[in-house]
């Protein structure tokens, strides 16, 4: 029998799909970076080292499938500090949206040039594993795409179907140098559908990849927020992140979850992922549209901030966020159909905007302010937490955080405690509450939304492929993380 580096005891292994919804003791054996054998009662005597769980919940590591690393600092340096956030949040692997134009490198042209600058400048940093999905901005990188995929290891594309003729923080702007696209091109819907059409003629050309290729929207409408935003403005009676929700309404949302959908059906694209659904009319749109085309495979996507707080509730105008907080009403929405199974999954759309990058003048003026911020070190400690309070099983927990985005996303090494597995997991502290202060995050953000927040959840060790990268809290050793090719072999 093969002996074991590592043999964790004294814990509770929930994992997805299998077991109890609650968990069940068993002993977890690590060896070579990889799950060997998860059983009751493994002796000591079979290991290297022993590790005591002091009896807490061990949850397959988290696939944070949607995040920003480098759209407001170097992406050097966002490798590096928010990883090691991700890491106190339980997650052990991290996808960033990247694409090219404003933020992120500032830089145009082809991904065969664009996306070895990405990697370079990650590699060596990060205290998780990582991968990408990038974004097709114009016509040379639709022609790209199977390239991507077999070169890169590059499996999801996203679409923002805002980008367009809307600005990225909320007032309308001119997009040309923003998107850093050629003269004559245009980021509108007729470049959506031939990206569609790019993503399934990449499908029918990979077909032993086609199931791991799938296409990421942003789902809002540009005609509707900017005439909102003007009408929100000259009204002056909202402000703050109640006024930003107003500027763009969750039928904003709706409406472009209705076009994606058409546009998929009209292309024959059947993997699509509906990104950070905000609001009911959203996710009435989004439910509707899977009725409606059957045949496509939509995977239903939600931010734990919108779980966690609503424009009311979250602290200060640091909350913006694309698309916005919304009124307690939908975050019980949200709520409502993630118990209802309706939700594939919950992610972080960790985005670091420093304090003196995410404010602007007047400071109090959410319309000045940037859009985005972190939140990977809340993803299970919030989900946890908020979820046991609503009565959501700790198995649905694993498979919203780990499973099922593992699977989508083509990481087949990941989302599960099982013989075989990378051995990628958190262990999670549900034996007292804490309250939330910016001051303890990993994360080089000065502020945070949930500020002062109570949770009933901590995480307090994480594992990267047999590495501990997390120790009561604390970051330990050195960046362990590596780039993960899609599909996994």
């Amino acid at each position: 029998m093969t002996r074991l580096q590592t043999l964790l005891k004294n814990v509770t292994v929930v994992r997805p799909g299998a077991g109890a919804p609650d968990g069940e003791a068993l002993d977890i054996g690590i060896t070579d970076g990889r799950f060997v054998r998860v059983e009751p009662d493994i002796p000591a005597s079979d290991a290297d080292e022993v590790v005591d769980g002091k009896g807490r919940l061990a949850f397959p590591g988290a696939v944070d499938a949607h995040q920003h690393w480098g759209i407001y600092n170097p992406l050097e340096s966002d490798t590096d500090t928010e990883s090691r956030a991700s890491a106190q949040g339980g997650v052990t692997t991290g996808i960033t949206y990247m694409r090219t134009g404003q933020y992120y490198l500032n830089q145009g042209g082809p991904y065969a040039q664009f996306f070895p600058q990405v990697l370079a400048r990650c590699e060596g940093r990060s205290y998780t594993d990582y991968a990408f999905h990038l974004a097709p901005m114009m016509s040379e990188h639709i022609s790209e795409i199977p390239s991507i995929i077999e070169d890169f290891g590059v499996t999801s594309f996203k679409i923002f179907m805002f980008y367009g003729s809307h600005g990225l923080h909320g007032r309308s702007a001119d997009q040309s140098q923003f998107l850093m696209i050629p003269e004559g091109e245009r980021y509108d819907l007729a470049h959506f559908e031939f990206v569609m059409r790019g993503v399934q003629q990449a499908r029918e050309k990979l077909t032993e990849l086609a199931p791991y290729v799938s296409l990421s929207l942003h789902c809002e409408t540009a005609e509707i927020m900017t005439a909102y935003t003007k009408l929100v403005e000259q009204d002056g009676s909202l402000s703050g992140l109640r006024a930003y929700s107003a500027s763009r309404p969750p039928h904003s949302e709706a409406l472009a979850i209705t076009i994606a959908a058409f546009l998929a059906d009209e292309t024959e694209l059947p993997n699509i992922n509906l990104l950070h659904l905000t609001s009911r009319k959203a996710m009435r749109a989004a439910m509707l549209m899977a009725t409606t085309f059957p045949h496509v495979d939509f995977r239903r996507e939600v931010t734990i901030g919108h779980l966690l707080a609503s424009c009311d509730s979250a602290s200060g105008i640091g909350g913006k966020v694309n698309p916005p907080l919304r009124p307690q009403e939908d975050v019980e929405a949200l709520w409502e159909h993630l118990l209802a199974g309706d939700i594939d999954w919950v992610v972080s759309d960790h985005a670091c905007c420093k304090d003196e990058a995410k404010f602007g003048d007047p400071r109090d003026d959410v319309f000045a302010a940037k859009s985005g911020f972190g939140g990977a070190e809340y993803l299970l400690p919030g989900l946890v937490s908020e979820g046991r309070r609503r009565g959501l099983s700790l198995q649905r927990i694993a498979e919203l955080t780990s499973a099922n985005p593992a699977r989508r996303f083509g990481m087949t090494r990941k989302g599960d405690i099982a013989p075989g597995y990378d051995a990628d997991l958190a262990l999670v502290d549900v034996s007292g509450s804490w309250t939330v202060h910016a001051a303890d995050s990993l994360s080089v953000q000065e502020y945070t939304p949930f500020e002062g927040f109570e949770l009933g959840a901590r995480v307090t060790d994480t594992w990267v492929r047999g590495n501990r990268v997390l120790h009561e809290g604390n970051i330990v050793g050195s960046p362990a993380g590596q780039y993960v090719r899609r599909p996994q072999g």
